[in-house]
């Protein structure tokens, strides 16, 4: 037995890691779970009944503007549909759903009345050059990185507090062009 003890100890401290394989190790852990949070950090959603919000956005307006755009998702997870009636905000006077559409080669855009339909077990986007948010008689300018906060009323799911997120004047939102999804 006595001869197994030097033999063993040898063994262990050729197969120990090293202090700087060791840390290499710790290392790549840490960054592994960063990169896990990394959604987390990034999502803004919002719920209310069977609907849910994604990323609430708006761009920065230039100084002067009286008008600013909001965009967002809408995730109907429900059996039924629902409908945005109503939106407000402190940022403006004003906040009315609008559609933008293509006729006879003129962009048009109106106010949609009656509220926006979110199909049961769909979702609607709210987007550049489709349906959006108009806020109207800024009471301020939304600055990029900032978040203001609305409100959305829904027929069903009831009213639901959320934040736009304010991007670049330029910035798209990371939103393909389709009308709805």
């Amino acid at each position: 037995m006595s001869n197994l003890l030097p033999k063993a100890r040898a063994f262990a401290v050729r197969r120990a890691p090293t202090l700087e394989f060791q840390r290499l190790g710790f290392a790549v852990l840490v960054l592994v779970l960063l990169l896990a949070c990394v959604p987390g950090v990034f999502a803004h959603e919002f719920k209310v009944g069977d609907l849910e919000i994604e990323h609430p956005w708006s761009r920065a307006t230039p100084p002067g503007a009286k008008v600013a755009g909001g965009y967002f998702t809408v995730v109907n997870k429900g059996s039924a549909p629902d409908r945005l009636l109503s939106i407000s905000s402190d940022i403006s006077d004003k906040a009315e759903l609008h559609e933008m559409g293509v006729k006879d080669g003129v962009m048009t855009m109106r106010p949609v009345s009656g509220g926006l339909e979110i199909p049961a077990g769909g979702k609607v986007a709210l987007k550049p050059g489709a349906y959006h948010l108009m806020f109207t008689g800024l009471r301020r300018q939304p600055k990029q990185g900032e978040k203001f906060p609305a409100t959305l009323t829904f027929e069903k799911a009831g009213s639901v507090k959320v934040e736009f997120a304010v991007e670049g004047m330029g910035e798209t939102g990371d939103m393909d062009m389709d009308h709805a999804e």
